[in-house]
């Protein structure tokens, strides 16, 4: 007989079908070269799901499922953890000096949005077509090197080489806030030299830009006052995940797991 390819897997003498944990598997993504990641991150969930639910049980919680959208209400067992986890779990309170301190420690991430002119030539190629992409890389080359030495030709270049149609602006896009472009792009255009055709080009999910950052100005930082309420929900709910997380280690400890150990997984 063939060993399974998991073991049996028991939480408090319930066991976890496979068929779930294959269902569930599918919103654990994991990276490539690794399925059993999603399996084990599936398992873990599920796990955790059968420790509240024994636990709401004991407790003999039945509450009125609530709605969560319109026209949907939860499941019974969802509306059991969600009433578990209100009577037990007690996060401590947001003080003001705790958010002052959080805003000190962390100017900018209060900042308003950066402002950046940039221009480009994009040589573009689709992320899974490697072909594409390398030839892409390889023009792109080509025409930086031309760049560096004429740099003055970036507008005909762009109208003559990018996929892009700001070509018809000779590459300009205008002026863009932080967020308008993908991460990618924007990391460049923050470490990007001001006036000069930036020296490497910057890959992104479109294929491969030659860079020109025209001008770039980064966002004040908010006062406390403008962004007190955004800060004050965040570590509201850090405080509240804190103890939630505290409060499942405590029901962790109390349950039988057999065939798997849920705090192993990342």
């Amino acid at each position: 007989m063939s060993k399974p390819l998991f073991p049996e897997i028991t939480v408090n003498g319930t066991p976890l079908s496979t068929a779930d944990i294959a269902a569930e598997a599918q919103n654990h993504p994991a990276p490539a070269g690794k399925p059993g990641l999603a399996w084990r991150r599936a398992a873990r969930a599920l796990t955790i799901r059968r420790v509240l639910l024994d636990e709401a049980a004991r407790l003999n919680l039945n509450p009125v499922a609530e709605e969560v959208a319109q026209g949907k209400l939860e499941t019974p067992e969802e509306a059991q953890i969600r009433e578990l986890l209100a009577q037990n779990v007690q996060p401590a309170p947001v003080t003001e000096a705790a958010l002052l301190r959080a805003y000190k420690d962390s100017p900018d991430a209060y900042r308003a949005p950066s402002l950046f002119q940039p221009a480009h030539i994009l040589f573009a190629a689709a992320p899974g077509d490697r072909e594409a992409r390398e030839a892409a890389k390889a023009r792109g080359a080509a025409v930086l090197e031309t760049l560096r030495a004429a740099p003055g030709r970036f507008a005909a270049l762009a109208r003559e080489e990018s996929a892009c149609s700001s070509r018809d602006a000779g590459g300009q896009l205008g002026q863009l806030s932080s967020g308008d472009t993908v991460p990618e792009f924007e990391a460049a255009m923050k470490v990007a030299p001001l006036g000069e055709v930036h020296a490497e080009l910057v890959e992104t999910r479109y294929g491969f830009h030659i860079l020109r950052m025209d001008a770039r100005g980064e966002g004040e930082v908010l006062p406390f006052d403008v962004v007190r309420p955004r800060l004050a929900e965040a570590c509201e709910k850090a405080m509240w995940a804190s103890a939630a997380s505290a409060y499942l280690d405590g029901l962790m400890d109390r349950a039988e797991i057999a065939g798997f150990d849920p705090r192993a997984v990342a």
